[in-house]
């Protein structure tokens, strides 16, 4: 285990913390978590897109030492939506309007109670894990829609009439994958999903699912209403899609559910399809072996041997991996049509999804690959 994050169990578990204490710790320090590394990623990505530009990004407010300038742009964001006035229009249903945006941000957050960011850690250890998932992730549509309609303006409804028919035809894709990651793993669990790919790097569900995976990340960008997919609020004739009337905070709540949406789908994509916090090594190494392993190779053996271990530290690698695929698409690609992005969801992907299940069970039948077991 990390031993970070092995200090900190043990610290709370001391003297004898109640559970419900217990687990409150962990829900404020993961919501922590999350709000930073949210407000982080909008300034790594204005980076990100700079260097890919030739530009520097953001580099005015703040430093450290010098270092890493326009470290403090992120804070200076949140400052000035903060202070902004929220304006309700006249005619718009002010309860739903304000609510709205809660709806879109609470599940991309809530999600994480059943994440297992450790083999030893996860708020809430749910045998239904995947269907908690499926549930809350359909939930955020129902924000989007309310904030069209309860605008009472026809550009935000149009925005997110449109926003909706996306993340649906999308989300059904989604779920598609998610099936074949079922039969593989047998379990609804998220921790026993991750476990079930134990052997290393090619023992992990990319491999034998790898047409799944590309279907779940690129639907995944989708439902986000990410680069190249962005259409809802891309479009010349609906100004900024279904948050046109937004401003200040409720403006920054939807903004701040779209980047809390990356990292989830990310940290999703990793736990599915790439193991979460296993180790590449497992299987090649044995966990005993690992020191004595790094010290006789020159060069790495100042290593320490739980880094090379399972743990958190391998499922924030895989994380910051497919977040920087989001940055890299949005600077990579050109947007889509909206006939495009439809004929892609329901003409392209689950039919893919559909093929590749029956081609499973085929293989489960047969026991081809990893189901290759005595019976």
């Amino acid at each position: 285990m990390n031993p970070v994050i092995q200090w900190i169990s043990e610290l709370i578990r001391y003297p004898s913390w109640p559970g419900v204490l217990q687990s409150t710790f962990w829900i404020v320090g993961v919501t922590v978590a999350l709000i930073l590394c949210v407000a982080f990623t909008t300034l790594w990505e204005r980076k990100v897109i700079g260097w890919m530009q030739l530009r520097k990004g953001p580099n005015r407010v703040g430093s450290v030492f010098g270092l890493v300038p326009g470290i403090f742009q992120p804070f200076a964001d949140v400052i000035k939506l903060l202070i902004k006035e929220v304006v309700i229009p006249a005619e718009a249903n002010k309860v739903l309007f304000r609510i709205a945006p809660m709806i879109t941000l609470i599940p991309a957050f809530a999600i994480w109670a059943v994440i297992p960011l450790d083999p030893n850690l996860v708020i809430a250890d749910v045998n239904a894990g995947l269907l908690y998932v499926l549930a809350l992730t359909s939930v955020g549509v129902y924000g989007v829609i309310l904030a069209g309609w309860a605008s009472n303006s026809k550009y935000a409804f149009l925005g997110a009439m449109r926003s909706a028919a996306q993340i649906v035809a999308y989300e059904i894709a989604m779920g598609f994958a998610l099936v074949g990651v079922i039969m593989a793993a047998g379990s609804l669990n998220l921790g026993d999903i991750v476990r079930g790919q134990q052997g290393g790097f090619l023992a992990w569900n990319w491999f034998w699912l790898f047409p799944l995976f590309l279907v779940y990340f690129i639907s995944g960008v989708a439902e986000t209403n990410r680069a190249p997919f962005d259409v809802a609020e891309g479009e010349s004739e609906i100004v900024a899609g279904f948050h046109v009337e937004y401003s200040g905070i409720g403006f920054a709540l939807f903004f701040l559910a779209e980047y809390a949406n990356m990292l989830l789908i990310s940290a999703l994509t990793s736990i599915f399809f790439f193991g979460g916090w296993l180790s590449p090594l497992d299987g090649f190494v044995e966990p005993t072996d690992i020191p004595a392993a790094i010290s006789s190779i020159p060069w790495v053996g100042w290593i320490p041997g739980w880094f090379v271990g399972d743990g958190f530290h391998w499922l924030f690698g895989k994380l910051f991996f497919f977040l920087f695929c989001f940055l890299w698409f949005r600077a990579t690609f050109p947007r889509y049509r909206y006939d495009q992005i439809m004929r892609l969801g329901w003409k392209i992907l689950i039919p893919i999804t559909i093929v590749w299940i029956a081609v499973e069970g085929v293989m489960v039948y047969f026991k081809v690959g990893p189901w290759a077991v005595a019976s």
